[in-house]
Order: C-alpha cells, then structure tokens, then sequence
C-alpha cells in the first residue's frame, strides 16, 4: 500500500550515502509513485551550499511511472519560527519541509518552543514539519496539531528518530501522543523514513506498531495515496 516516501537525502547533504540516480533506482525497485528527495538546509553543517537549489531546474521530475519531487529540509532556528532559507529559493523547490535540529536550534521554554514550531507550521511555503516529535525540543502537540490541521500542513511520524540506535528517549512517547491527537482531530499525517540510504527508502518499520497501538485510520495516512497528497500540498505552490 505503501507509495510515496518525500523526506529523504543524498549524498549532497553531507552525511548520506546514495547519489540521486541510486535513491530514483531504488523507490522504482520498491514500486513507488512519489519519491522526495529533501536535502538539508545551510543549517547543518556539511550540506550543500544554496546554489544546489538553484539548479534543481536541470533534473527530471518524472523517470518512468516514479515522479520526483526535489526540495530541502529546512531548519527551524528559533522559537520565532525563522527558517534558513527565504522566498527566493522557496520558489524553486517542489516541496519543503521544516524541522527542529539540535546543531542551529535556539530554543526555550516549551511554550517558547511550541510557537516557533507552530509559527513554521503558519508559514505559507511549509508543507510538511518533519520530526516534531523526536524530542530535540520540548513541545506542547496539542496546538500543534490544531495548527496543521488549520493550515493543512502535514505532522510526519519519523522512521529514524524512532531507531532506538538513535537514543531519542521520549520519540516513542511523543509520536504516540501526536498520533492520537491527529486521530482526535481527524488531521492526516505523512509517514517519513528520512533514509540516508537508499536501501532505507519507504522503510517504516519503526512506525507500523505505533499505529496498531493507536489504531490509526489509514484514511488518515498520506502515504497510501499520492493523489490525495498531491491535492493536499498544492495550495502552498
């Protein structure tokens, strides 16, 4: 059922591992319609400088029956909800994601923190807030959720932050929690692997017993259905 994984990276951010052409090669193998490919934002260090996005110009989106959708992990910085990339270059990307990184994150206290995320989530180029829940900034879900919903920005539930190689102690607690309230408030969620890899693409392992716990409506998980996901971004360009 599985057929769009939008939040992944390539070598071009510095600390992945497949190029572009592997990651497009492996979603074909894995029978995907979507693949994102979402490099970090100049925020992290190692990535690439922003003229890469300049350039996504140059790169086919459609390679077979797969469509490729190019675009960037941009980095929440404070609890303004300033991000790390302006217009000029919003305007050259086919999606973005904005997420909270401990390397340029400024935070305060979980009221602080709570509005810079749900400022990000007010911003009108956002289409989806990757990781809220992986606990690199202590966050109140419940205006978040009410947020995306108003805006129809979509919440992901973060494969990796749920590895436990990755020792996020309270990722397994707060994903729970957005899941329920998501299902609370009828607000659809993306499945995110945020592979490194290919081999990673559309991985959800970590996810699959979070929404039997929740008994999470696949009505509400965009995943299952590139045409409503596609319907749901396109307000935001």
């Amino acid at each position: 059922m599985i057929k769009l994984d939008v939040h992944t990276h390539t070598i071009m951010s510095g600390h992945a591992y497949s190029s572009l052409q592997e990651m497009v090669a492996a979603a074909q193998q894995k029978g995907l319609d979507i693949l994102g490919i979402t490099e970090h934002a100049p925020g992290i260090p190692g990535t690439c400088n922003p003229i890469y996005f300049r350039n996504l110009h140059v790169v086919p989106r459609q390679f077979g029956d797969l469509r490729l959708l190019l675009g960037a992990e941009l980095n929440i910085l404070d609890t303004k909800g300033t991000l790390d990339l302006d217009e000029y270059y919003y305007r050259m990307l086919d999606i973005r994601i904005a997420g909270i990184h401990s390397l340029c994150w400024q935070g305060g206290s979980i009221e602080e923190n709570t509005d810079g995320m749900v400022a990000a989530i007010r911003n009108p180029w956002t289409h989806i807030i990757s990781h809220p829940g992986d606990g690199t900034a202590k966050l109140l879900f419940e205006p978040i959720v009410l947020a995306a919903k108003e805006t129809r920005t979509l919440l992901e539930i973060n494969n990796s932050s749920l590895n436990p190689n990755r020792q996020k102690e309270s990722a397994l607690r707060n994903n729970l929690e957005i899941l329920r309230l998501c299902k609370r408030y009828d607000v659809p969620i993306i499945m995110g692997s945020d592979a490194h890899i290919s081999y990673d693409i559309a991985n959800y392992c970590f996810i699959w017993p979070l929404l039997q716990e929740t008994d999470f409506p696949d009505e509400l998980i965009l995943n299952y259905f590139p045409e409503r996901f596609l319907e749901y971004i396109e307000p935001k360009g």
